[in-house]
């Protein structure tokens, strides 16, 4: 091999994250967290790793983008017949996961994913650039094709379809809105003594744990 894989490491040395530190509530823990992310300057740090599983007991994740944040939780936009739209609508389980890595923290979100209404797809695609409205429109998400050039030509043809006119919400596309039922909050620490940090659903709040690294 070109390196040794298992003698890449760093210390973690930035911070701590004590029980003091936190917010009320994990929502505005996250909020806290997610700002400085954003003032770091860390790229997209609305990206997350969203986690499925299929009425098969497969797992898969991919990086999908926050695009919604509130009271009832985290939502996201997708083609509904993608392999994550599929499996979310047959099992609404799910992970998500914010691999903040320059600030050395994580955050863990285990929920439940609900579609989220027409009303509120609409509003989010009408915010779109129009390049991408009319890659929704073009891409049969997670479905092979032919090569690149397919792709290219379907794109042309959506182009051509909607030309000086409004890009329509594709039949397909939606968005879910994921309710956390737990939220780690990781923090790095020397020697791989990390701090974790969960708020756990509790009737109609919260209850915070540590576990150990």
């Amino acid at each position: 091999m070109d390196q040794d894989i298992a003698g890449l490491r760093r210390e973690y040395v930035d911070g701590g994250l004590a029980e003091d530190d936190l917010a009320p509530d994990p929502l505005a823990q996250f909020r806290r967290w997610f700002h400085e992310a954003g003032a770091a300057g860390l790229y997209e740090p609305n990206a997350m790793v969203l986690s499925t599983v299929s009425l098969e007991g497969q797992p898969s994740s991919r990086m999908v983008l926050l695009k919604g944040l509130g009271e009832e939780g985290l939502q996201f936009f997708t083609n509904l017949a993608s392999r994550k739209g599929e499996e979310l609508l047959g099992n609404p389980r799910c992970a998500l996961l914010f691999p903040w890595h320059p600030l050395e923290r994580q955050v863990r979100i285990d929920g439940t994913a609900t579609r989220l209404s027409q009303e509120r797809v609409e509003e989010y695609f009408a915010s779109r650039p129009r390049g991408s409205m009319l890659g929704a429109h073009a891409s049969r998400q997670s479905r092979p094709v032919a090569g690149r050039e397919e792709l290219q030509s379907a794109l042309e043809a959506v182009a051509e379809r909607y030309q000086g006119r409004d890009v329509p919400v594709p039949e397909e596309w939606g968005g879910f809105l994921v309710r956390p039922e737990s939220w780690e909050f990781w923090q790095g620490r020397p020697g791989r003594m990390h701090d974790r940090l969960v708020y756990r659903a509790d009737g109609d709040g919260w209850t915070v744990q540590r576990l150990a690294p």
